[in-house]
This record gives C-alpha cells, sequence and structure tokens, in this order.
C-alpha cells in the first residue's frame, strides 16, 4: 500500500471534498437540482479513484481515509441543509450526528488503550448505504415536486431504516471497544505474574 499523497485517486477525493460545501450551500439556498447535480458528479468521482486506485496501483492509506470521509460529509452537509430548511427534522440530524459523535470518543478510547480504529461492520456498512441514498431522494422530491408522492415514502423509508441500523452497529461499537480494551490489562497482569516468577 502507497504512501504518497498526490496520486490521481487522492486529487479526486480532494475534489470530492472541495465539492462538499458548495453542495450544502445548495441545498440551503434550495436549489436542490443543482445540488443533485454535484452529488451525480461526486458519485462519478468517487466511482473513477476506486477504479484507477485499483488499475493503477495507487491505493494508499490517505485514499483509504478521504474516501469514507467524503461520504460521511456528503450526509452530514445535506443532513444540515435539510433540517435548515426543515425538510427533514431535526431530531433525525441529533440521532445521525450523535452516533458519529460516539464513534468519535470510542476512537479516542481505542487510540489511547494501544488500538486503531475497529473494522467497519458490514451493518454500518448498510446504515450508510441507506442514508446515502434516503436524502438524496427526498431532495428528488424537493427539486421535483411532482414526484414528492413517490419518493417521499422511499426517501424516508431508507432514512429512519438507515437511523435504526447506524445505532444497531453504533452500539456493536461500543460492546467491541468495551471487550477490546479490557485485553491489554489482562495481557499486562500476565506479563507481570509471568516476570515476577
Amino acid at each position: 500500500m502507497s504512501s504518497r499523497i498526490f496520486t490521481i485517486p487522492n486529487v479526486l477525493s480532494f475534489i470530492r471534498l472541495l465539492l462538499v460545501p458548495v453542495f450544502l450551500g445548495l441545498i440551503v439556498a434550495g436549489q436542490d437540482g443543482f445540488a443533485l447535480l454535484v452529488l451525480v458528479v461526486s458519485s462519478a468521482t468517487d466511482y473513477l479513484d476506486g477504479v484507477l486506485a485499483r488499475g493503477l496501483n495507487q491505493v494508499s492509506r490517505l485514499g483509504q481515509l478521504l474516501d469514507p470521509a467524503a461520504d460521511r460529509l456528503f450526509i452530514f452537509a445535506a443532513l444540515i441543509g435539510l433540517a435548515i430548511r426543515d425538510v427533514i427534522p431535526w431530531w433525525l440530524f441529533v440521532i445521525i450526528v450523535g452516533r458519529d459523535v460516539m464513534l468519535l470518543v470510542l476512537g479516542i478510547v481505542l487510540a489511547n488503550h494501544g488500538y486503531g480504529p475497529l473494522p467497519v461492520h458490514h451493518l454500518g456498512k448498510i446504515a450508510t448505504f441507506s442514508l446515502f441514498y434516503a436524502l438524496p431522494i427526498l431532495m428528488i422530491g424537493q427539486a421535483f415536486p411532482v414526484t414528492v408522492w413517490l419518493v417521499a415514502p422511499i426517501g424516508w423509508a431508507f432514512a429512519l431504516w438507515g437511523a435504526f441500523l447506524y445505532w444497531w452497529a453504533g452500539i456493536i461499537y461500543l460492546l467491541e471497544t468495551a471487550r477490546v480494551i479490557r485485553i491489554p490489562r489482562v495481557d499486562a497482569a500476565a506479563e507481570s505474574d509471568t516476570l515476577e516468577r
């Protein structure tokens, strides 16, 4: 795995990150059609950076961090923008962001015990997938009101199911963190006992 920074896939990921504030500004301004266009461009670059990273053998540690970070920031931007416009309730924003704050705290706890981040659970992937599609679907209803009767129920189904799975995965991460941080203490005690003997 490469440690290079300026690779083609990483440049595409940087472009995606730069598009996040543009995306948020368009949502807040009610320009949902243009916001969806930005999201399509972002999704295309997301697909391309993965293909190019593998095809050009440019998979990097930075790229593995930037890619999910960009996805998460687009979700946050959509949540904030739609909440500001009262398209979604603030409680949904708090539920989703609260889970990520909890994961941030768990990451700090793990780092303090000498561990890196936990591997991503499949429930977390499904939850992120659900939210990543729920919010644009709800935006389609805002951009094209004639479709709202169809897209709103689908969007809300994805959003609520995604939020539920988000926290389910979060609880799994919490339990796994509680299990993992006990391991070094046990090992340290056993090593100390061995040295004394």
